[in-house]
């Protein structure tokens, strides 16, 4: 299952993580990340809409690189 962004969660919200680690949330709703891409994970700081995922081969989808001096499309 490939996610296109974060999760909202209803809160208060807990999280434990794989070390056991617990936090805590008492918002009253919660973005958790689901790209692993956030610097304050397990929640979400929107670091998914700066870098595109790569595509099976590295490329990133529709297969072109951009060149130097030229930007990356958007959509």
């Amino acid at each position: 299952m490939s996610l296109q962004g974060p999760i909202l969660v209803e809160g208060p919200v807990e999280v434990v993580g794989d070390d056991g680690t617990t936090t805590r949330s008492d918002r009253f709703v919660v973005a958790l990340c689901t790209c692993r891409r956030s610097r304050a994970y397990p929640w979400c700081d929107t670091s998914h809409r700066r870098r595109k995922p790569a595509g099976p081969s590295g490329a990133p989808p529709g297969g072109r690189q951009p060149q130097e001096g030229e930007e990356e499309s958007r959509p």
